[in-house]
């Protein structure tokens, strides 16, 4: 007869030992009294004897023990101490919000839009494993560096970065940071520069890939014939973009 815990999704992680797993879920055994891993090695418990826990402290409230064996106390100690840091903070300015995010490497997003909450969420989807933290005098003035560089082009931004992408997006990337204030060129010619002369595409798409708005600016590509095409952050933030380092 088949058992609740059977019939349970988690069970299925559990018989093929998932390290994938691991942290989303633990299960507990009632004949031993430990709490495991899903990837746990110990021998399959049977599933009448399985409870299924969202939490370590929810396993051991409920009066079960770490298993010695995947122990996963201490593994999931030292994933939580192991996590990246990124601190962000959120300003306005003229093109909408700006929110600057820094990891230990520098500068590792700067995201725009009109939805605060929205830029959270693309913030954590961007870095799904990293602990988030908002706020903080130093991150706070780093952002008003940035937005000071989007309403005055000219006046420059002297930042550390931290691009994360493949070996070719960076090779896009770097190039369109030579681009001078107020200046655009052709995805075709971005695809000449590095080399590659047939990678217009590509060069596109590593432009909407692009995390670093302004800092990294991909606004200032455009089509063969000059017209201006999409844009992560919308197509009239990128002509609001263009005008203001043209008029500065």
């Amino acid at each position: 007869m088949t058992t609740l815990t059977e019939k349970d999704p988690r069970w299925k992680a559990v018989v093929a030992r998932d390290a994938a797993a691991d942290g989303t879920f633990y299960y507990s055994v009632g004949t031993t009294g430990v709490y495991c891993f899903p990837s746990c090695a110990a021998r399959l418990a049977k599933p009448e004897n399985v409870r299924f826990h969202t939490t370590r402290e929810e396993a051991e409230h409920a009066g079960f023990r770490p298993c010695k064996r995947c122990k996963p106390d201490r593994r999931e100690r030292q994933r939580v101490d192991a996590r990246e840091e990124i601190r962000f903070a959120i300003g306005e300015s003229a093109v909408g919000d700006v929110l600057v995010a820094q990891s230990a490497k520098g500068i590792s997003a700067v995201l725009l839009g009109d939805d605060r909450d929205e830029l959270r969420r693309d913030l954590e989807q961007r870095f799904p494993d990293a602990a988030l933290i908002e706020g903080g005098r130093e991150l706070e003035a780093l952002a008003e560096e940035v937005i000071g560089f989007v309403e005055v082009p000219t006046r420059g931004l002297e930042v550390s970065v931290d691009m994360r992408g493949t070996e070719f997006q960076h090779k896009v990337w770097n190039a369109l940071r030579q681009i001078p204030a107020g200046s655009t060129v052709s995805y075709t010619e971005i695809a000449r520069q590095i080399g590659m002369p047939n990678s217009a595409r590509a060069v596109a798409q590593a432009c909407a890939a692009n995390a670093l708005a302004v800092v990294v600016p991909c606004h200032r590509v455009v089509t063969s014939d000059g017209k201006l095409s999409g844009y992560r952050w919308g197509v009239q933030r990128k002509q609001s973009l263009l005008e203001r380092e043209a008029a500065s």
